[in-house]
């Protein structure tokens, strides 16, 4: 049986009721209060904030955007790996700084140095913007590494939440196909893969789990403002072969994208893809941002991120 975690329940409850109010009170959503919504979400939820050795913020710089990112480096005289990561929102929300304890946890839980991206957000900068702020970055990360003189290795690995899920796998589809970037494993939470909503997950959990069919709705809408082929531009339908990265899948089941993230494994799989997929029975979209409720469930995505790299 379908069963929400205890530890999430009272706090849903609340929530809905809140949202019930505010759609009474004639409520619409907006650019500024997704923001805003998830900014506080992560800011009450998330409050251990680790120290670390050394952050930074930085820029990646392209042809057509210089991209704002911040660096972690959890020993710096240490040369470590580079983990690249991308924020969830729905592509309309999200920061480096809302993400800013997360990341701090993913560098010194990994032994990576995290670089994460403030990629451009919708409605301002619709696709492809995003994409190619995330492509940028995997593609020029290495002279801004060199610009701050740190040491690394050049073995990079992609990681990202929600929207910044679907960036993961964008940029790995990409990348396939591109000798310039080398991209060895790739790590996706609760990722957003498929723009048409067409799941069995999207109806199952549309209401009622933090993550509505309909907000997933306004969020794609907002994103591709241009009559782009939604299949298309969808990850989940991009061309999967074997030079996929090794991929690392975390699912929640009362999360609209569960089945998103379920399919591209069974296809990266059949590609000849070495995966590895993670699911939580009685979890919700977004959860990591809900830290401080459910602490053993985000130490254990932690944990496995990192025995996927080590290993």
């Amino acid at each position: 049986m379908r069963q929400v975690s205890e530890k999430l329940q009272p706090w849903l409850e609340d929530f809905n009721q809140q949202v019930a109010v505010l759609i009474e009170n004639g409520f619409k959503p907006t650019a500024i209060n997704a923001r805003e919504g998830l900014a506080n979400l992560t800011k009450g939820l998330v409050t251990d904030i680790p120290a670390i050795a050394w952050v930074q913020d930085d820029v990646v710089i392209n042809d057509e955007y210089t991209v704002p990112v911040r660096i972690y480096h959890p020993a710096p005289e240490q040369a470590l790996p580079v983990l690249v990561y991308y924020h969830g929102g729905g592509h309309m929300a999200g920061s480096i700084t809302v993400y800013d304890p997360i990341c701090r946890k993913l560098a010194n839980a990994t032994q990576h140095i995290v670089v994460a991206v403030d990629y451009r957000l919708a409605p301002e900068c619709p696709y492809p913007a995003g994409v190619n702020d995330a492509y940028a970055v995997v593609k020029d990360i290495w002279t801004t590494l060199d610009s701050r003189q740190l040491q690394y290795q050049r073995k990079l690995v992609i990681a990202g939440d929600s929207g910044g899920g679907a960036l993961v796998a964008t940029v790995s589809g990409q990348a396939q196909f591109d000798d310039t970037v080398n991209i060895a494993k790739q790590v996706m939470i609760y990722p957003s893969l498929d723009y048409t909503m067409d799941s069995d997950s999207m109806e199952q959990n549309a209401a009622g789990y933090l993550l509505q069919k309909d907000k997933v709705a306004w969020y794609f809408d907002n994103y591709l403002q241009n009559n782009e082929n939604r299949q298309r531009v969808s990850p989940l339908y991009g061309r999967f072969t074997p030079a996929l990265p090794e991929t690392l899948l975390f699912t929640a089941e009362f999360c609209p994208l569960r089945d998103d993230g379920v399919s591209y494994c069974e296809k990266a799989k059949a590609a000849g893809v070495q995966v590895e997929h993670m699911h939580f029975p009685d979890m919700i979209h977004t959860f990591m941002n809900m830290e401080n409720l459910v602490k053993e469930e985000c130490a254990q995505v932690y944990q496995t991120i990192t025995r996927f790299l080590r290993t």
